[in-house]
């Protein structure tokens, strides 16, 4: 999917100034995809139990700047943190820029904004796990509560940097009031499958912890997980896959209303891909499952989860500003405006 290729052929272009301006949406949809990448670099600490590899230390290693003399764990926990650090500079020039090239009241100033404020937020949230011990082989309740909330504001962070690039790239802001039932749907959606993402969270780190290596099934599993002795973390698994089901049913039939309320070729087009990733997701937690969870498979399930969430992001942002509505519609066409204020 190369979006920034589509906004371009489509003829938009950022209303900035200078020849820095070409440099903003480039930034935009780079950090976004580094983003991505950091994400998946965060699942590998945490499926290697490298977590700890820097003690209780944040945002010292071992209590030092650099380590020296690394184990393996800390090598790869300390590449992490790097790796976030380097996020958190990409958001900062992500920044300057936007408030460089763009004038007072455009929206990619505001993305750029809740950007950057989300990557500090996803760093205290990292540094609470390490302080409080909540890494490693740690079955404290508590941890798959800090897991979820540090999805959440994952989530929330990619699509903060994708309706950045968005506005970047020249696409109009969004105006939330007065969108109807479009809107409703939409918001609905997006906080399921936070929800989901959430409850991925907890079901994965109950994975790595009590996932048993014999040749259990998963009805003999699902037992276990609520045996006397069983702690939160096992009562909570299955309520991931449950809750898939109900959030995947929910955004097939929201994307077509969708489509039926704002019938334009974006609209459909992302309501497409959303099938497709929804398909490819089904079957790959069906895999995950069946094959017990590998840390392979977990990645990829995580991948496919950044890109779902991402596609749904670009499906209701298309919803919210299209401007043909099908006749006889009982909404009416909404002016483009940004967030926040208006369009410079």
């Amino acid at each position: 999917m190369n979006l920034s290729g589509t906004l371009r052929a489509a003829g938009a272009e950022p209303q900035t100034q200078g020849a820095a301006a070409v440099w903003l949406p480039r930034l935009a949809w780079g950090a976004l995809a580094y983003n991505v990448l950091v994400i998946l670099w965060g699942a590998v600490v945490r499926l290697t139990g490298a977590g700890a590899g820097c003690g209780e230390h944040w945002p010292l290693c071992n209590g030092v700047v650099v380590p020296q003399s690394p184990t393996l764990h800390t090598v790869i926990e300390f590449s992490h943190r790097l790796t976030s650090g380097l996020s958190g500079l990409l958001a900062l020039a992500l920044v300057a820029l936007a408030m460089f090239t763009t004038r007072r009241g455009h929206p990619a100033r505001f993305g750029a904004l809740l950007s950057l404020g989300l990557i500090v937020l996803e760093g205290l949230v990292g540094g609470v796990q390490v302080l409080l011990g909540l890494t490693a082989q740690s079955t404290d309740p508590a941890r798959g509560f800090v897991q979820g909330v540090h999805l959440a504001n994952t989530f929330a962070l990619l699509g903060a940097l994708l309706l950045t690039a968005l506005w970047a790239s020249g696409q109009p802001g969004v105006r939330l009031r007065g969108q109807g039932r479009a809107g409703g749907l939409g918001a609905l959606g997006l906080g399921l499958l936070l929800l989901l993402g959430m409850a991925g969270a907890v079901t994965a780190l109950g994975d790595l912890l009590f996932l048993p290596a014999d040749g259990s099934t998963p009805i003999e599993t699902v037992k276990r997980d609520y045996a006397v002795t069983a702690s939160v973390i096992e009562n909570l698994r299955v309520v991931h896959p449950m809750l898939a089901i109900v959030t995947s049913a929910y955004l097939l039939w929201m994307a077509g209303v969708l489509a039926r309320l704002r019938p334009e070729a974006e609209v459909r087009r992302w309501r497409g891909w959303l099938t497709g990733i929804i398909a490819a997701q089904m079957l790959a937690g069906f895999a995950n499952v069946a094959l017990k969870a590998p840390g392979w498979m977990q990645l990829t399930h995580l991948l496919l989860a950044c890109i779902m969430w991402l596609v749904t992001v670009m499906l209701v942002y298309r919803a919210l500003t299209a401007l043909a509505l099908r006749p006889g519609a009982p909404e009416t066409p909404r002016p483009v405006s940004d967030l926040p204020g208006r369009s410079a």
